[in-house]
């Protein structure tokens, strides 16, 4: 279940109001809360790497690690790779833009890569690192096979139809072999949060009044609730409590959030 944008935003500003220590716009709370939510996010594997490396004989071990899945789970999705062989010497296959569902994505971490072959059998894709996939393809004892497939996963540049890079932007892509591979690649991958945003308009007296329906992209209307675990709503408040405070320069806020904050971080690993 999500964490509802507006009850963060109004605790947010009743702690503030209620000490007299200024006011936090909706842009400067959009803004903050897209960057804690990041934070609490990638903080999921920073521990998840941290509990990988405790004995398994720890009798909480398996508690610890279910309940950061289940963190995780609403950014588990999976999508189609898209082949690109504009350069033919050197093709390539690019990450889903769009899931399986319809739905766009912000691509964050790769999982699982599927070849799904002429009879149907899906087949799991080995990821090598680039020497080792190279050199394998070098004896037919070891090239890779339809049956066993490889990939090489690697940061490029866009390329024009002579393979040159066309500008500095960086995008994730995989290298296939066998090389006739050309479809049916599915990808189970972990997407970013979708930003929160805490939709309003504007009354006759300047006053903010929150928009509450589903947000219109068309529109640039309505609201995004938090696609934290509702568990983290407590974190999420003290987090932009502290942001809030670096913005309206009052260091006390800063100071009371970030030990709060450091006091549910080790409360929740205990």
């Amino acid at each position: 279940m999500a964490i509802n944008v507006n009850t963060v935003y109004q605790t947010v500003l009743s702690i503030i109001n209620k000490e007299q220590r200024g006011y936090l716009t909706p842009a400067e709370f959009n803004t903050v809360g897209t960057q804690v939510q990041l934070d609490i996010f990638e903080k999921y594997f920073e521990d998840l790497n941290q509990q990988l490396r405790v004995p398994q004989a720890d009798i909480d071990y398996a508690d610890r690690i279910m309940n950061l899945d289940e963190k995780l789970a609403v950014f588990k999705t999976f999508g189609s790779a898209v082949y690109n062989s504009i350069n033919p010497d050197l093709p390539y296959f690019t990450l889903p833009t769009v899931d399986a569902y319809g739905a766009t994505v912000d691509f964050y971490r790769l999982g699982t890569v599927v070849y799904k072959d002429s009879t149907g059998n899906q087949i799991e894709l080995q990821r090598l690192p680039r020497t080792e996939f190279y050199n394998i393809e070098r004896s037919p004892l070891t090239k890779a096979t339809k049956s066993f497939p490889t990939y090489l996963y690697e940061n490029r540049g866009n390329v024009n139809t002579a393979g040159s890079a066309i500008n500095s932007h960086l995008q994730n892509v995989m290298f296939v072999n066998p090389t006739s591979i050309t479809s049916n690649i599915e990808v189970d991958y972990i997407r970013k949060p979708i930003s929160p945003i805490w939709g309003f308009s504007t009354a006759a007296r300047g006053q903010y009044i929150f928009n509450g329906n589903y947000y219109n992209p068309s529109l640039g209307t309505g609201s995004i609730n938090f696609e934290l675990h509702e568990s983290e709503q407590v974190n999420v408040v003290l987090r932009i409590l502290a942001y809030a405070g670096i913005i309206i320069q009052d260091p006390s806020i800063v100071q009371v959030a970030l030990q709060q904050a450091q006091g549910q971080e080790v409360n929740k690993k205990s």
